[in-house]
């Protein structure tokens, strides 16, 4: 089982323009909503990957009743934790040109008691997981180590999808893999990381602070993956590009399914990069599926080097 696990869920807008006037005003040619956020991305696409799959987020009023219906509709087991502020919207704006442009509202706070409540069934569901992905941003009020609370003393494989001092909070904790992007990675280090040498000294910094692997992507460009081991550079395959938003949910996805079907991680991550470069073809985020993840995965290519 993958269990995707998060507190950051959004109820998503998709606008579709030939191009965008900025300060005019711009009607859409159309609009479209969905279940969205990284941890819903992660747990659809892992669905859709053909994963039996759980996930644990909070939701509130009627956007959050939204994605509870799509969820459902999905077939994907969900806990949800009830808050009084409803779920952020967020919307992402899409050009004929192919530019995209995301608008995100920020996730609120929350009541402790939430943060207690999501501790308690976060460790009930991570202790039985194959792989747990905890994924996305914190409330604004929560605690920076929230995410080494969590994961904290529950015995199973972690795909961490943060960044900064929440991330390096966690590093102790030996998580599986984290794959933080490029802009992610230099914020975590804080230092700039001009060329792939640096980038990978750095990723292997955060090896020998705990983490067994390191993923780091940087937009349509190769991916790097070390430990303290080995290092590896993926070329992603080429893909028409409609909307990609979700990618890196989706390879955190693609990559868990990879893990639980104990496929070396080498092949696990070409699986995620298959469903990230599947991704990129499908207008609403995580729609994807394991036929052609499965074909874009056997057209990575895939060198090892020092």
């Amino acid at each position: 089982m993958i269990f995707a696990a998060g507190l950051s869920p959004a109820w998503q807008q998709i606008l579709q323009f030939e191009t965008l006037q900025q300060g005019e005003v711009n009607r859409a040619e159309s609009a479209s909503w969905c279940a969205s956020g990284k941890v819903l991305n992660v747990g659809i696409a892992a669905k859709l990957l053909g994963e039996r799959t759980c996930l644990l987020s909070t939701i509130g009023g009627v956007s959050g009743e939204a994605i509870a219906s799509e969820i459902e509709a999905c077939g994907i087991q969900a806990e949800w934790i009830r808050v009084e502020q409803p779920t952020r919207v967020c919307t992402t704006i899409l050009e004929q040109s192919g530019a995209t442009t995301e608008l995100v509202e920020n996730t609120g706070s929350v009541e402790q008691s939430v943060l207690d409540d999501f501790l308690e069934r976060f460790q009930i569901y991570a202790s039985v997981a194959d792989v747990t992905v905890l994924t996305g941003s914190l409330p604004e009020n929560a605690p920076v180590d929230s995410y080494a609370r969590f994961i904290r003393n529950v015995p199973t494989k972690f795909i961490l999808d943060i960044r900064g001092e929440g991330l390096t909070c966690c590093l102790p904790f030996n998580p599986y893999l984290i794959k933080p992007n490029r802009e992610e990675l230099e914020l975590t280090v804080g230092a700039e990381l001009p060329d792939e040498t640096a980038m990978v000294n750095a990723m292997q910094s955060l090896n020998k602070m705990g983490a067994q692997w390191v993923l780091v992507t940087d937009g349509p460009g190769n991916i790097l993956l070390t430990s303290l081991e080995e290092t590896w550079r993926f070329q992603p395959p080429h893909a028409e590009i409609v909307n990609p938003i979700g990618c890196g949910d989706c390879l955190a996805a693609g990559i868990a399914a990879g893990i639980s079907r104990e496929l070396p991680m080498v092949d696990a991550v070409k699986l995620g990069i298959g469903a990230a470069t599947a991704n990129l073809g499908k207008l609403l985020p995580a729609q994807v599926d394991e036929e052609a993840s499965s074909k874009f995965a056997k057209q990575v290519v895939v060198e090892q080097f020092t």
